[in-house]
């Protein structure tokens, strides 16, 4: 984001967007992460390592399959996508070249996303630590020379961003294989298809990726209008999210651990251990994330400068960072407690809360708030009460401990 932004402002947009779209898709991955997740860290929980193993091996044919049909249709209607989202004519330009690339890669993102969240539930993220550190200093390093030109390469602008992008998860999925093979893995290679399991996985994962679509769906809408208001509007809050996203990891990290730890506690017959895990990883990411507001809020302009020059685009994208400073607390404990309650298989509560939250507080609040003319700053203090509301909402339906007795 850093270097599109250096491009245009209409490719800051168009890859901004983008991101909302692999949203959608990623409602498509949780068919088969989600229940994945919930069942791995149960066998794992009760020393079933080759049971493990067999699940994920059938999943990753599954998401191997699925990823292309995804990319097909991708590639053949990526304008169309842009444009329905109401964007300028550039932006759709723009978003179709960088789309239309990231779709014929979707084969190791969809294997990547897999292998990541298998590994993590199964207890082992140091690996992926690993991985991951590399790989972004490479992707961020193939961004440098594709989208600028250097070292004989051609100027490629925001098609060079997406070819970095492929060939840094292409790296992803070779090294993943790599960890699989190891004498000491928490999951190894094992060619073994159990149609049962993934029908089990199938079972929890519907209701947990019905909540992403609808989800996906809303923040689609609520993208749309944003979109409404213009092109800076749009990039400001592109950017502003990008570098929310900081305050986003520390909840991303312990709502991984609270979801392996919560399933494995239960497969080990444990709820009682299972619930003060989650409360303790719920703690320790709001108390990150609290931090990490704090510094959205003291420096936004600072902080935004880094991604756009463009003054209008700063202006917004400040604005909404001192808004979601004060609102990242109740966001850490959604992310973690809504980790958790999958975590256990509880995905249908996941499904009703994000659904009504999303829609009833964020999405129509929002649009009625546009057509009566109110500025980009209401729309973005809308979300923050939203926020606030379904992280009371998570809190309350944790603390009652119902969820611990979900069976999968």
């Amino acid at each position: 984001m850093l270097m599109v932004g250096m491009v245009s402002v209409y490719a800051l947009a168009a890859v901004g967007m983008s991101m909302q779209f692999m949203m959608v898709i990623n409602v498509l991955m949780t068919l088969y992460v989600v229940g994945g997740n919930a069942l791995i860290s149960r066998f794992i929980g009760e020393g079933r390592k080759k049971r493990a193993s067999a699940l994920l091996y059938s999943l990753a044919i599954f998401a191997a399959v699925l990823s292309i049909a995804v990319g097909l249709c991708v590639y053949l209607f990526a304008e169309d996508m842009y444009a329905l989202m109401g964007a300028e004519a550039e932006v759709v330009v723009q978003g179709a070249l960088y789309f239309k690339i990231l779709a014929a890669g979707f084969i190791v993102i969809f294997l990547d996303t897999l292998l990541f969240n298998a590994l993590s539930a199964a207890g082992d993220t140091k690996s992926s630590l690993y991985i991951k550190l590399f790989s972004a200093a490479l992707n961020a390093f193939l961004n440098y020379i594709l989208i600028f030109g250097h070292f004989g390469f051609p100027a490629l602008g925001i098609e060079g961003a997406a070819y970095a992008t492929v060939i840094a998860y292409t790296f992803n999925l070779a090294a993943y294989f790599f960890v699989l093979k190891l004498p000491n893995a928490m999951l190894f290679y094992l060619p073994v298809i159990r149609v049962k399991d993934m029908i089990r996985a199938y079972n929890i994962g519907w209701s947990a990726a019905l909540e992403r679509g609808v989800s996906s769906l809303s923040f689609l809408v609520f993208v749309s209008i944003i979109t409404a208001y213009g092109t800076a509007e749009l990039a400001g809050y592109q950017v502003g999210l990008r570098i929310e996203g900081i305050a986003f990891m520390p909840g991303f990290g312990f709502s991984i651990a609270a979801m392996a730890l919560v399933g494995m506690s239960l497969g080990a017959k444990d709820p009682e251990k299972a619930y003060t895990l989650g409360v303790i990883s719920g703690r320790v990411a709001y108390v990150f994330m609290g931090s990490v507001g704090v510094i959205l809020i003291l420096f936004p302009e600072f902080l935004v400068g880094f991604f756009t020059q463009d003054s209008e685009t700063i202006k917004v994208a400040s604005y909404y960072l001192i808004l979601v400073g004060l609102a990242q607390i109740p966001l850490a404990i959604s992310f973690v407690y809504s980790a958790a309650l999958r975590g256990a298989g509880a995905t249908k509560t996941t499904l009703k809360i994000n659904v009504a939250s999303l829609w009833l507080f964020r999405v129509i609040p929002s649009y009625i708030a546009y057509k009566m003319g109110f500025g980009i700053i209401a729309i973005f203090v809308i979300m923050n009460v939203e926020t606030l509301i379904k992280g009371l909402i998570y809190h309350t339906i944790y603390k009652k401990r119902v969820w611990l007795d979900t069976k999968v």
